[in-house]
């Protein structure tokens, strides 16, 4: 069982999508944290790294070693989505970077999980260069991360994240649901149980949005994707000046 859980990475694990009624972001990596908790007789803690926005080179030059140093047992890293939404993405350079990411914490004594995103190419402007790109990338992860103290949870191969329902209004971050899927299919991967009480929040069995909603309208431009191509003529980030949710190994508190 682990003990001190560390989770690095973009949007996608800080739990852009999983918003909280307070405004708090909750997210996969938070779920998963609180799953090995419930599993656990000893106490666990927990950090989280990511910041929205990141590509994978900056993700591995400024949360590795801060994750290193506080020592994990089990550390994950999802990265590289914001990198294949650019012109040019080179997949071998993607994989490269997740992988000094794994040989560094499998030398200092962790296991590594590395996860792939969920499938919204279905949805998405562009959504058949975002196939093409993620299953290069899915199928270049399943050659690379198959050895001894590595779990690869591979999400994008998961059929039910094609489900519009289980994703946001902007169609790339998941939704609550979305995420406890994930959450699951971490838990699952690493042998711990998954809470009985997730399956609640499972929107497989709510009705599908009705076709007027899942049209990319002139409202959906204007609110998600005029926006980004803004940021990305102006060289920003949506994570600009964003610091780590939870920088530092907190004690989870499983209630």
């Amino acid at each position: 069982m682990y003990q001190r859980f560390i989770a690095m990475g973009d949007s996608f694990t800080e739990g852009v999508g999983d918003e909280l009624p307070d405004g708090r972001l909750r997210g996969w990596a938070d779920l998963v944290a609180l799953g090995l908790a419930a599993a656990s007789a000893a106490p666990v803690s927990y950090a989280n790294l990511a910041v929205r926005g990141r590509l994978l080179g900056p993700i591995v030059a400024e949360q590795l070693e801060p994750a290193l140093v506080q020592a994990p047992d089990l550390l994950s890293i999802c990265g590289g989505g914001n990198d294949m939404m650019r012109p040019r993405v080179e997949i071998s350079r993607v994989v490269g970077l997740m992988d000094e990411v794994v040989e560094a914490g499998l030398a200092h004594g962790a296991h590594v999980l590395v996860l792939s995103g969920g499938n919204p190419s279905k949805q998405l402007p562009l959504g058949s260069l975002m196939q093409r790109r993620g299953d290069q990338l899915a199928d270049a992860a399943r050659a690379a991360f198959t050895r001894p103290g590595v779990t690869l949870v591979d999400n994008w191969a998961d059929a039910r994240l094609t489900d519009t329902r289980y994703w946001s209004a902007d169609k790339l971050h998941l939704n609550a649901s979305g995420h406890t899927l994930i959450a699951s299919n971490v838990l699952t991967a690493l042998g711990v149980p998954v809470p009985a009480e997730w399956s609640a929040t499972d929107a497989s069995g709510a009705p599908t949005a009705p076709p007027a909603q899942r049209m990319r309208t002139a409202a959906y431009y204007r609110g998600y994707v005029l926006p980004w191509i803004g940021r990305r003529l102006t060289g920003k980030s949506s994570g600009d000046g964003r610091e780590p949710k939870i920088p530092l190994l907190t004690a989870v508190d499983p209630a």
